[in-house]
């Protein structure tokens, strides 16, 4: 059995593991555009005081910030939903340099504002970091 074909039962074959790639790297993209959506819209709203456990007077005061942090959430999204699409060598690279990214922020969010941030952010990323790079 090889890695590209054969038995079911055997090995993963490597185009079930690109494409679980794909919708690991789809979810964390998703994720992305949520956390951007909070951050940016949302966040002095009742949703985002009760997300963040911070008074209105707390989140007011860290609009513009929260908001500065959401447009990045929204680059990394457009870029790991652009490792998706994209052809050729670019998206195997620009993956795993995004979701190591991904891993980077929520290790460092975790370590400095929630421990939460761990199993939202890194977690999930981590995961696709792991299943690309064995995808290769």
């Amino acid at each position: 059995m090889s890695s590209t074909g054969g038995s079911r039962h055997g090995a993963i074959r490597l185009s079930d593991m690109a494409l679980a790639s794909q919708s690991l790297t789809g979810l964390v993209a998703l994720l992305h555009v949520y956390f951007m959506v909070l951050e940016m819209f949302l966040w002095a709203s009742p949703f985002g005081q009760k997300t963040f456990g911070r008074t209105r007077e707390e989140q007011e005061a860290t609009r513009v910030l929260a908001a500065n942090q959401g447009l990045y959430n929204g680059f990394l999204a457009a870029g790991l939903a652009w490792s998706i699409v994209a052809g050729g060598a670019v998206a195997i690279p620009l993956r795993l340099f995004l979701l190591g990214c991904v891993v980077v922020a929520g290790v460092y969010g975790g370590a400095t504002a929630s421990r939460k941030i761990l199993f939202v952010q890194a977690l999930p990323g981590a995961a696709a970091l792991v299943v690309t790079l064995l995808a290769r």
